[in-house]
């Protein structure tokens, strides 16, 4: 039990009170680390604090009775030590036997020789009940350190759930972007329809060129009519209705001969 020295309990104290459980708790707090235990780590942990918890709570009750047991003996002790005066008057006065005098000395003495005891049972029993509380604060403070932790691993965790979510739908979309892509730039429906409009562009431009061919010579016959007509009107533009007359009466020289 020398790894529990530190502690200030009496030998007596944790042979009778501690037994394993000293051990167990010494190497427990020892080797507990909040950051790195497990969830069973944890659970033996929970488990030292609920049979250390149960120990205090003997200690309370074993702390009560000494100091009870304390107050009763010196409230006995002096109301003895109140009564002697009037023992000596009727000692004195023959109302009382000298072997009930002695008596009642024996059991005062005995008590006053029995105080001492019971007070340093009582500082015992209280300095093992504070240091259970000592050890009971300790082993509540790591398992609340280490709800710390493991609250703090779970958010972490779930952060880094949320970005390797993030994460995949964006390479999703950024799949769906090449695609889309790849789609505009190599997609053979795409390409065949692109060739198949310039194709026919060809063709219409092909055919305007022949249709212009065409109407080229229409267009100029139909320049040189317009040439005659403006000819033919401007020589008969300023005749006189005579003038109109004999021509429109005017035989034809082949006629005349």
């Amino acid at each position: 039990m020398s790894n529990l020295s530190g502690w200030g309990l009496t030998a007596r104290l944790i042979s009778k009170h501690f037994g394993v459980l000293g051990s167990k708790l010494s190497e427990t707090i020892a080797n507990f680390d909040p950051e790195t235990a497990t969830e069973a780590d944890r659970d033996r942990l929970a488990d030292t604090l609920r049979e250390t918890a149960q120990k205090l709570a003997a200690a309370r009750s074993s702390f009560d009775k000494e100091h009870t047991d304390v107050e009763k003996l010196r409230a006995l002790i002096g109301n003895d030590e109140k009564a002697t005066e009037t023992l000596m008057a009727r000692l004195q006065a023959g109302q009382i036997s000298e072997a009930t005098v002695t008596l009642f000395c024996d059991e005062l003495e005995a008590n006053k020789g029995r105080l001492p005891a019971e007070i340093q049972e009582e500082a015992d029993a209280k300095e093992y009940m504070d240091e259970l509380q000592k050890i009971v604060d300790a082993l509540s403070e790591q398992l609340a350190q280490f709800d710390r932790s493991a609250k703090k691993a779970m958010q972490a965790l779930a952060s880094a759930n949320a970005q390797k979510d993030l994460q995949s739908v964006r390479a999703e979309r950024q799949s769906q972007l090449a695609g889309l892509s790849g789609l505009n730039g190599h997609s053979s429906a795409l390409n065949a329809l692109t060739r198949r409009a310039q194709t026919v562009s060809n063709e219409a431009a092909g055919m305007r060129i022949v249709a212009d061919i065409g109407q080229k010579p229409l267009d100029q016959a139909a320049e040189i009519e317009a040439i005659r007509k403006s000819v033919s009107q401007a020589d008969t533009a300023g005749e006189t209705a005579l003038q109109r007359l004999q021509r429109l009466s005017a035989k034809p020289a082949t006629a005349a001969a």
